[in-house]
């Protein structure tokens, strides 16, 4: 079993409704699909979308670096994983999503080639999982509607986007979810790096005195902050959560080593892929620090893959994996079965992915 054959192909999948952060908006889900064949038939899918404000990749980017790695894969062997990894990852620098596509073919081709679906192939720890659903930053009043509408939908857990403007009005978002929602619902706070260390340290008190009932807020202070990072760990009650700080196995034992997060946030798009992802999840485990596993605003096939890991991995303890539902179409036949908050990985090989319309393959 040889890889032959590598093509690249666009897909763009418009959403629901703008995805709002603090750090971009999104209202058509861009992506490079990557399609890997080999010289027995077997194809395996991966990809990976634009996220210039956090992983600085590009679609034209993406492509390129998949066009450079074209004739260092060609003639390899997918399921000696070591091999092909040491291949795919000691070229370059960067190119974090590039990666995550060609990686999770590879994963995609080898766990075919064993007969086993992925989350067994990785480890099997489970093959079901929750995930949350995103309320994008708006209006305080905006976001309480669509917090509601959510909760009548059946969804246990929101995760609340805020960052966006004064201090002041990310309570008043808070408040005003929390009313419209009751006190059942599950809430947790995702910043994307919008906050000092002093403000994350200030809103967090008050939210806690008010009793608001968040679980845990995610990256509060900008990427490199942590010293910011530790010192709003240490100064407040609530879990605090690490995500653009931790895009590779190096960047989570830094974080780690000092006790700068209680939960690390893994995406594929920055880590490279399953295989360093497992090393960022295998080193947190070791310091006793659970991980989630979030994803960008991938298609299903990214959000395939990356529930295969999240079901695989004991460590993982929660998902926001939300991402194809809040597409308005899903252009990927196969794959993980979304209902609802639930997802449901079959017994399928592989990904379980058996094609995706629209793809047209560029093979060189």
């Amino acid at each position: 079993m040889r890889i032959s054959e590598i093509g690249t192909g666009r897909i763009a999948v418009p959403m629901k409704k703008a995805f709002k952060t603090a750090l971009r908006t999104v209202t058509t889900a861009e992506t490079v699909v990557v399609k890997v064949e080999c010289d027995d038939g077997t194809v395996g899918w991966g990809e990976a979308p634009a996220t210039l404000a956090i992983t600085g990749d590009s679609l034209g980017g993406i492509e390129a670096f998949i066009e450079w790695m074209r004739p260092q894969l060609v003639g390899e062997d997918p399921t000696r994983i070591e091999r092909v990894m040491s291949v795919l990852h000691r070229g370059s620098v960067r190119n974090t999503s590039a990666k995550a596509a060609l990686d999770m073919a590879i994963y995609d081709l080898a766990s075919k080639a064993a007969g086993l679906p992925l989350y067994r192939f990785l480890g099997g720890f489970r093959d079901e999982l929750e995930t949350d659903y995103t309320v994008s930053v708006n209006s305080p009043e905006e976001m309480g509607e669509d917090a509601a509408r959510f909760a009548s939908e059946g969804y246990k857990l929101l995760k609340i986007k805020v960052g966006g403007g004064e201090l002041g009005e990310d309570l008043k978002r808070i408040e005003a979810i929390r009313k419209r929602v009751g006190s059942e619902l599950g809430l947790k706070l995702d910043a994307n790096q919008a906050w000092s260390a002093k403000d994350a340290i200030r809103a967090i008190q008050v939210i806690e005195r008010e009793g608001l009932g968040v679980e845990l807020v995610e990256q509060p202070v900008k990427a490199w902050d942590l010293d910011g990072l530790e010192r709003v760990t240490k100064s407040v009650d609530m879990p605090i959560m690490a995500d653009e700080s931790v895009f590779s196995p190096e960047d989570a034992v830094a974080v780690l080593k000092r006790g700068a997060a209680d939960l690390i946030n893994i995406k594929l798009m920055k880590a490279g892929g399953l295989f360093k992802a497992m090393a960022i999840c295998k080193a947190a485990e070791s310091f006793g620090v659970p991980c989630m596993v979030g994803c960008m605003i991938e298609s299903h096939i990214g959000a395939t893959a990356a529930s295969h890991f999240a079901a695989a991995m004991r460590n993982v303890t929660t998902c926001d994996l939300d991402a194809p539902i809040l597409m308005a179409s899903n252009p990927v036949r196969g794959g993980a079965a979304y209902e609802g908050m639930k997802i449901s990985l079959s017994d399928a090989p592989g990904l379980g992915i058996d094609g995706v319309e629209g793809f047209v393959p560029d093979k060189r």
